[in-house]
């Protein structure tokens, strides 16, 4: 058989094994089922007919899938996490089946695997994109080695609005930014696609991020000019650095559900985009095209998911792509979309070696899942994402003769460290914040008391159900006056107050959005409960959105925000408050003062009273609490000598050259950003918007000449009034400086 033969070209062992398959195979190899053997089991004598129809579906789960893949009807799992299962499921697939066809097995390696990194809204923080992708490179070196091959990942929706759930999965609200770390995670993840890679599956295309209220799987209605400009960028850049899977978006994109949009994923991702991979659906997003209303049934779900351009259907239970040979024989799909889409599959499992070497390494998985290196980068990476918001001097604390005051449960919890989205981790070896000031503080004493109770949602997701460990609880003895009694009296007895403050992980993610952006009630009273006995005190915020920090930042000493910062997360912190490092991290989105502002977004266009523009509310400043790419430092910068060039022609490039200095006395990085403003055009610009970036690590009195670029690629757009992109001859204004208030100036004139 010519397609085992490794000496002949992808493209011939392809055509060679799609002569050789029938309908029903083919429309297995376009299946992909979870697998919830890791999630769901059940002693043998366990009687099944005690359970509730919908638990016991779930238990029974992994049988079926395990009888799909031996009759040729499933091409993937995903949610498989050990390599003796990967192994296990792997020879069913090549021993038991005729044309023995590997499976590809995907997984939600988000932000880690055994070694969990900063949520990825923190390492958007870090403005350091080389450390997305050897954060993602090890990542992948993990998981590959407990068999895994494809991360459904990154996630690269642009999101303005912070009850969105799943902003923390992301970079932020930027474009720029947005499409510099979804590229980088490619490279990252995939590399060359050896045997320490993955395949990169960036999601979810697209317009997921603008989802109505900042409600999950609500509809988005974007115009074409936002779709192009600000939401379609990081697909680009992530196609464009080798993405070889996408996933679609469940819900509706402007009335047309995402996973059966032929104009998003054949005319937008393939002919324009020229994206040669394959795509996959979010969780039964082809199966919810019947429930939501766009196909009359499962047959007509699958005919017109395939037709649009959707090649693999992630689904838990009945596919709707088991309906595709009869779609075939009802002349709903033709044979050369359906023979397309199959031969994009096996296109990667062929790329993949997966034919010559489907195994796993049992033995070597072990030792590459305890790498200590990997545990240094994952600290590493914790501290540049951290972001000084406030400082009035109390940080970096003294290193020894204070007595350090610790406060709110977040600060003890090993899972909540982590953040969402992790299923392979360990919380022996997680580090938290209390457990990394002890270590760090040496003699010092530090002083602990809870104080806070764990904020339960108001009912559990199947992300919950999926712990492998038990979520942390309020103690059944908790009492919320006595506790926070004795944190103040704890408080009085410190040289310092350390009040770590934020959302336990459960409460973000998907399926997890928030109706307000306010702290939990008791967090807040504990807050101003230490502060008014007059100790100096520190907020550490644990989150992946903005929360309200009003009262915070009027009264407070620091606000330090540190996400949800990973395995060595308590660490990071520690050298952080400590002044071991100097936090660099920069805002990745624009902080509202309250919920009421979202979305909000520092690249809004001119109104016609710009004068009146901080003042368009009657009871709130309409400014951020803290503008998009702020952040601060041990350390202080100056910007200066200026230049650009004095005109510019259309598709000609040019640099912007300007010296940043460290006026401070210690060693510290710095965020440069670009902005640009064009004064008139074809369409309206935003009055700001993100043009380049860098971060440099500068000593004391140390200089250092910036060059970035400014040509097409940063100035043109996609206007409604060409329906197209185009470059203007205009006057731009150009700003260098710290965030996206900079202020230091100048002007390009463009030249047609």
């Amino acid at each position: 058989m010519a397609y085992r033969d490794p000496a002949l070209p992808v493209e011939d062992r392809v055509n060679d094994l799609l002569h050789r398959m029938s309908a029903e195979e083919k429309a297995g190899q376009l299946t992909q089922f979870f697998y919830f053997g890791s999630f769901t089991a059940v002693p043998d004598d366990f009687d099944l007919e005690s359970l509730p129809p919908e638990h016991r579906a779930f238990v029974e789960q992994p049988a079926m899938v395990r009888q799909a893949v031996r009759d040729g009807r499933a091409g993937s799992l995903l949610f498989v996490k050990d390599a003796a299962v990967a192994n296990q499921m792997q020879r069913i697939a090549m021993d038991e089946t005729p044309l023995g066809i590997p499976l590809i097995f995907g997984y939600d390696v988000i932000h880690g695997f055994r070694t969990i990194f900063p949520a990825p809204i923190g390492i958007a923080a870090s403005w350091d994109p080389q450390l997305a992708e050897d954060a993602q490179s090890v990542a992948a070196r993990e998981a590959r080695a407990a068999g895994i091959h494809w991360t459904f990942a990154p996630m690269v929706d642009i999101t303005r609005d912070g009850r969105w759930g799943r902003i923390f999965e992301g970079a932020g609200e930027d474009p720029c930014l947005g499409s510099a770390m979804a590229a980088a995670q490619v490279r990252g993840f995939q590399g060359d696609l050896g045997r320490e890679s993955l395949i990169a599956g960036p999601k979810h295309f697209a317009g997921y991020g603008a989802s109505a209220g900042g409600r999950d799987y609500d509809d988005a209605d974007i115009s074409d000019a936002e779709l192009h400009n600000v939401y379609l960028p990081p697909f680009r850049a992530a196609i464009d650095a080798g993405a070889g899977n996408v996933m679609s978006a469940y819900m509706d994109l402007n009335g047309v559900p995402a996973s059966g949009n032929r104009w998003l994923l054949t005319d937008v991702l393939r002919d324009q985009y020229g994206f040669d991979g394959w795509v996959v659906s979010d969780a039964n997003a082809v199966r919810s095209l019947e429930t939501q209303h766009f196909a009359k049934d499962l047959t007509d779900a699958g005919a017109r998911a395939l037709g649009a351009g959707l090649d693999m259907e992630m689904c838990m239970f009945e596919p709707a792509y088991a309906n595709l040979p009869s779609a075939l024989e009802q002349g709903l799909v033709t044979k050369d979309a359906l023979d397309q889409a199959v031969h994009r599959v096996l296109t990667a499992k062929f790329r993949m070696g997966l034919f010559e070497n489907p195994w796993a390494d049992e033995e070597q998985a072990p030792p590459v899942l305890g790498r200590d290196d990997h545990r240094e980068a994952s600290r590493t990476a914790a501290e540049r994402a951290t972001v000084l918001l406030k400082n009035s001097g109390v940080l970096p604390l003294a290193d020894g003769g204070q007595r350090i005051g610790v406060f709110g449960h977040l600060a003890d919890s090993r899972r909540d460290t982590l953040g969402p989205w992790v299923f392979a981790h360990d919380l022996d070896e997680t580090v938290t914040i209390l457990a990394g000031l002890r270590a760090r503080a040496g003699d010092v004493e530090v002083e602990f008391v809870p104080a806070t109770a764990v904020p339960q949602r108001l009912s559990p997701s199947i992300f919950d159900q999926q712990e492998t460990t038990p979520l942390p609880a309020t103690p059944a003895d908790f009492d919320a006056a006595t506790e926070r009694a004795r944190a103040v009296e704890t408080a009085k007895t410190c040289d310092v107050a350390v009040v770590v403050l934020g959302q336990p992980q459960n409460m973000i993610g998907e399926n997890a959005s928030v109706s307000t952006l306010d702290l939990p009630e008791d967090q807040i009273e504990l807050l101003k409960a230490i502060h008014a006995t007059g100790t100096p005190t520190v907020a550490v915020v644990m989150t992946g959105r903005p929360v309200d920090l009003r009262w915070a930042q009027h009264n407070v000493e620091a606000i330090v925000q540190v996400w949800y910062p990973g395995t060595r997360g308590g660490e990071a912190v520690a050298r952080v408050l400590f002044g071991d490092v100097s936090p660099a991290g920069r805002l990745p989105f624009t902080w509202p003062r309250h919920v009421g502002h979202v979305p909000i977004h520092y690249a809004h266009h001119r109104t016609f009273a710009p004068q009146d523009q901080d003042k368009r509310y009657w009871d709130e400043p309409s400014t951020p609490l803290y503008p998009f790419g702020h952040g601060l430092s041990y350390s202080s910068f100056e910007y200066g000598d200026l230049e650009v060039p004095e005109n510019l022609g259309v598709g000609e490039t040019g640099e912007v050259r300007f010296t940043v200095t460290n006026t401070g006395e210690s060693t510290s990085d710095e965020v440069v950003q670009l902005y640009i403003h064009q004064r008139h055009g074809t369409s309206s610009r935003p009055v700001r918007a993100l043009k380049g970036f860098q971060r440099l690590h500068l000593g004391p009195g140390e200089s250092r000449q910036v060059t970035l670029e400014l040509g097409p690629e940063q100035l043109r757009y996609w206007s409604a009034v060409t329906r197209d992109w185009i470059q203007d001859a205009t006057v731009l204004d150009v700003w260098v400086g710290g965030d996206s208030t900079a202020e230091l100036t100048a002007t390009v004139t463009v030249t047609a």
